[in-house]
């Protein structure tokens, strides 16, 4: 993403939400929108696919306290989109956003002066830009995000699992050791000098940075393109990475795990993996957040006279609850502590959903004996308050 994307996309309007959105919000409507347009509910749909794309960068952005604190601070300095002068500043002035962030290179380092190391700080988070400034030392690149998913049980997602996760993803090269040239010598780009980026002009009086179209960005031009990588210092690479998904997690949900993605270059950070959790159905369990829910059913003796009944957890013993004496259906009651598990690794609770159960078929015996109930209540009469209820109303 260029920083003048960074600043001019409106990533609230991507996922509909306001600006003032809480973090579960957020975290809601790219739910919802996830499953809406995921290439595997769209096959073959390129506009879903773009648009599945955008959502998750809006997400990435604003599902991060940091990043989007970095953005909504960028936005502000900038206008949504182009800079905004200070009271009296009339007239035309020139004014290069490359001073402010650092001279666009790509890497580590803080710019001298200005402010507290320029305003590529605020954007550092996000593109990985330092104050290079005039220097013509190639920068470390930090390797690519990678995206990928995983479906689980619903157990598994209760309790978490390790899961391996077969990757793909661009690797220094191994036959040019990444240096593009297949003698080991490449020569600075000198379109960029190094850096990668070079300044455009908006229009506006000031001008952006874009990565360089002569080295895609490298800041390295090889003289002597390496055959198996073209010149490019990079080539795919595929491996397979044991990774640990935490109990608790559910389905839909993005998780961030911090320098598992691609290799970087020239030194440069391993970059992130992200991976989309998709969590299968279960035959008798459901969830409510961090509880879990069930429905038992229940004899009309069991409702009416009260009881014990024996119940489900999910991967551990049943256990025993007390029915109290004219329990309605539907009454849920709550076993503390056989949920979900939580951040904090505490459990959410088993909601226990009661359903009186109605015989199809009926003995003899048992026949009899609800005839003599029927005559024992002749009377009675239960929707009685239901009809004087709506006259009154």
């Amino acid at each position: 993403m260029s920083t003048k994307d960074f600043i001019e996309k409106d990533f609230y309007k991507v996922l509909g939400v306001p600006k003032d959105a809480t973090e579960a919000e957020i975290k809601k409507a790219y739910r919802k929108l996830a499953r809406e347009f995921h290439p595997d509910a769209n096959k073959g749909n390129a506009k879903a696919e773009e648009r599945f794309k955008e959502i998750s960068e809006a997400n990435d952005v604003l599902g991060d306290p940091k990043k989007r604190k970095e953005y909504d601070d960028a936005r502000a300095l900038f206008g949504n989109g182009g800079f905004r002068p200070g009271p009296g500043a009339g007239g035309s002035f020139n004014f290069d956003l490359g001073d402010l962030f650092g001279g666009g290179a790509q890497g580590g380092g803080g710019a001298p002066g200005g402010f507290g190391g320029g305003i590529g700080d605020v954007f550092g988070g996000l593109f990985n830009r330092g104050g290079a400034g005039g220097t013509t030392r190639t920068q470390p690149r930090r390797g690519q995000d990678i995206d990928t998913e995983v479906t689980l049980t619903f157990t598994e997602a209760i309790e978490g699992a390790t899961v391996p996760l077969r990757m793909s993803s661009q690797a220094p090269c191994k036959a040019c050791s990444g240096t593009g040239d297949k003698n080991g010598t490449p020569r600075v780009c000198p379109t960029c000098v190094g850096t990668g980026q070079v300044a455009r002009g908006s229009g506006g009086g000031f001008s952006l940075t874009d990565p360089c179209p002569d080295c895609k960005g490298r800041g390295l031009i090889a003289e002597h393109p390496c055959l198996d990588c073209k010149g490019s210092g990079r080539a795919k690479s595929s491996r397979t990475m044991q990774v640990r998904i935490p109990a608790g997690v559910t389905d839909g949900q993005r998780i961030r795990l911090r320098g598992k993605g691609g290799p970087g270059e020239r030194g440069g950070p391993s970059g992130d993996l992200y991976v989309v959790v998709h969590v299968g159905s279960h035959p008798v369990f459901g969830r409510k957040e961090d509880n879990l829910t069930v429905t038992v059913p229940v004899t009309f003796t069991e409702a009416a006279l009260g009881g014990e009944i024996r119940v489900p957890t999910l991967g551990g013993p049943s256990l025993t609850l007390k029915l109290p004496p004219g329990t309605p259906n539907g009454r849920t009651m709550r076993a503390r502590g056989k949920g979900a598990v939580r951040k904090d690794g505490t459990r959410g609770d088993l909601l226990v959903t009661v359903e009186v159960s109605v015989p199809k078929d009926l003995s003899g015996k048992a026949r009899d004996a609800l005839e003599a109930y029927r005559e024992a209540t002749v009377g009675e009469d239960p929707r009685a308050e239901l009809f004087e209820a709506a006259k009154g109303a």
